[in-house]
């Protein structure tokens, strides 16, 4: 392929067509795990790939539905209907445009990382719950708590096995995680790039057609066009009352939060452009307004299919724009395939995803590295998510958060300092305090700095390094020594540099 297209194209082009592979049943799934018809996720795709993958400050970045929206909607659903998601993303959009115009960008990254994962993970505990019903071709009760208090009743009352059409939609379920598990387990090095989820549900898609298994399948319309539905502009509006304005607002903040802190992580993937966030947050803004008006989910920034992307070679934002057309493609040309597909092949899917978001990893990450206090915030987080719901979860995380910084409360004053002190040398002098409230401007410090053949990075004055700062200044020493450059640290205290050496886990000298 590379002796006929040009560079760039001949790895965006297969590298789109990864992401495309990746995205279409998580598309789908997201959707059914939101309350919403699968055709919902898949316009977001759409709406995510080429809009979103036209103006992204992130040029790798994939945007579409994402899991970690998946409980909010399916609430909003529940409470407001499917009509009320039209008005609210319309305003959780331009409230990220707004935010994006004013340069609000670099704060969101400000979020501990502890109360991300711990939504994260609390959301990853609740598709789980819901996803066992949707297992047993059975609707998700109303709400987390519900769901995992009444999932041990249904699967018991499958026994004895009598051959109905739960155990069948359930043996559907079972074949697809087994097959995503083992596909990635042995696939050889050649197909890596193949995404477990499409063999799991190619799999499960066979075996339900030649066997005739009485399962649901997914409901697709005839024309994608019958899919878009636009709010009432009559009335839709007045279905902004002061509870889903709120929930416009959580959805704007939860879902530029995870935008920005994927696109961070993108960037420590790949030597490339870095993310613009101010341009990226306003990117997304513009999608979900568009999601708003087409009657379609709310979409964020992916790491699955971003990393997808990265890992297959895409080089440019043309990769994303790509994949989203090949998503148009396969909904107005191959309805008749994806109405093959069970619903609890898709339900497997959101298991083994949902599974894999409760990273027990990294709570003892935190916790070795800076403590118990981070550690508890993610399980607070986590444990508020599940047992009232996502915005109250976020919320007492970050309260939590604010505790480590009450010893610093009267010194929160950072001084940043950068200097060439000599062609491709340079200096940076941390001194004061590096908390979550003064990330923005160190992040915006240490990202701009230029090539250069040697850092130092003096810390002599640096008296206090939250979990947040220290992990931003530990991933930005990774990527500047893994592009050759030799970063030193000064710090003259021995022990506090060994200290320091080991929240930001950098080697000492």
């Amino acid at each position: 392929m590379q002796r006929f297209l040009p560079a760039t194209l001949a790895r965006d082009l297969p590298a789109s067509i990864v992401v495309f592979l990746v995205a279409m049943p998580l598309c789908m799934g997201i959707a059914i795990a939101s309350g919403a018809p699968p055709e919902k996720g898949l316009i977001t795709g759409i709406i995510g790939g080429i809009v979103v993958g036209l103006l992204a400050g992130s040029p790798l970045q994939v945007s579409g539905p994402a899991a970690g929206l998946a409980v909010i909607v399916f609430e909003l659903i529940r409470d407001a209907g499917i009509g009320a998601l039209g008005p609210v993303l319309i305003l959780a959009g331009l409230i990220q445009m707004a935010a994006g115009m004013l340069k609000l960008g670099q704060w969101f990254r400000a979020i501990s990382p502890a109360v991300v994962h711990g939504m994260l993970a609390g959301i990853g505990v609740l598709i789980v719950a819901g996803q066992l019903h949707v297992m047993l071709d059975a609707k998700p009760q109303a709400g987390g708590l519900a769901n995992i208090l009444t999932a041990p009743a249904a699967y018991l009352g499958l026994f004895p096995f009598n051959g109905d059409a739960a155990e069948a939609a359930l043996g559907i379920g079972l074949l697809t995680i087994a097959t995503m598990l083992v596909w990635e387990w042995v696939r050889p090095q050649r197909l890596r790039l193949v995404p477990g989820a499409l063999v799991g549900v190619a799999v499960a898609t066979l075996a339900a057609t030649l066997l005739s298994l009485p399962v649901a399948k997914v409901a697709v319309p005839e024309s994608l066009w019958g899919a878009i539905q636009p709010p009432d502009f009559a009335t839709g509006f007045g279905l902004l009352e002061p509870k889903l304005i709120i929930m416009a607002v959580a959805i704007a903040f939860i879902a530029s939060a995870e935008t920005l802190l994927s696109a961070a992580a993108v960037d420590r993937m790949h030597d490339g452009v870095r993310t613009n966030y101010n341009k990226e947050l306003t990117a997304q803004g513009v999608g979900n307004l568009l999601c708003g008006l087409a009657g379609a989910l709310p979409m964020t920034g992916v790491i699955v299919r971003s990393s997808a992307n990265v890992q297959a070679g895409g080089a440019t934002r043309l990769s994303t724009i790509l994949h989203g057309l090949w998503i148009l493609g396969a909904v107005a040309l191959l309805p008749w395939l994806l109405r093959a597909i069970p619903m609890s092949a898709l339900a497997g899917v959101l298991v083994v995803t949902g599974y894999r978001l409760v990273s027990v990893t990294h709570a003892r990450h935190l916790f070795d590295r800076y403590g118990a206090l981070p550690a508890a915030i993610w399980a607070a987080t986590l444990i508020t998510v599940v047992a009232t719901d996502l915005l109250t979860g976020v919320l007492v995380g970050l309260g939590l958060s604010l505790i480590e910084l009450l010893p610093q409360v009267r010194r929160l004053r950072l001084l940043v300092i950068t200097r060439e002190k000599a062609p491709g040398e340079w200096e940076v002098v941390l001194s004061g305090s590096a908390s979550l409230v003064q990330l923005p401007r160190l992040a915006h410090a240490l990202e701009s700095l230029p090539p250069a053949r040697h850092v130092t990075l003096r810390l002599r004055s640096l008296w206090f390094v939250d979990h947040t700062c220290a992990e931003l200044i530990g991933g930005w020493l990774d990527r500047r020594r893994a592009q050759g450059e030799r970063v030193v640290i000064d710090d003259g205290d021995v022990v506090r540099h060994q200290e320091l050496a080991a929240k930001l886990q950098f080697s000492p000298g």
